[in-house]
């Protein structure tokens, strides 16, 4: 895992970014999936007691969905981890110059 994340905005960028209408907008958003993806795990739950699906199914179902909820949680979050290598020291960031 020798690859160095390229971060061409700047840190200002970045920050103002954070800042942001439609950033606050698109968080919401994703929040909102998450909900979802909570609601149709426990739906999954209570519907398994009725229907006895196979365990398989359901356990494919639910890994299905935690990973969806961790895509959106990491991708909320990717702003900060583009903050955090902007203040790698220099010698470990791969960028353009601009800060």
């Amino acid at each position: 895992m020798g690859e160095s994340i390229v971060i061409n905005a700047t840190r200002v960028q970045i920050e103002d970014f954070k800042e942001s209408t439609l950033w606050v907008d698109i968080v919401r958003e994703l929040e909102a999936w998450s909900e979802g993806f909570r609601r149709e795990q426990d739906s999954i739950v209570d519907d398994a007691a009725s229907t006895n699906p196979s365990t398989a199914n359901v356990l494919l179902h639910m890994g299905d969905l935690n990973g969806r909820r961790k895509a959106v949680e990491y991708f909320i979050g990717i702003l900060d981890v583009f903050l955090s290598v902007k203040d790698e020291p220099k010698s470990k960031e791969v960028s353009d110059g601009s800060e």
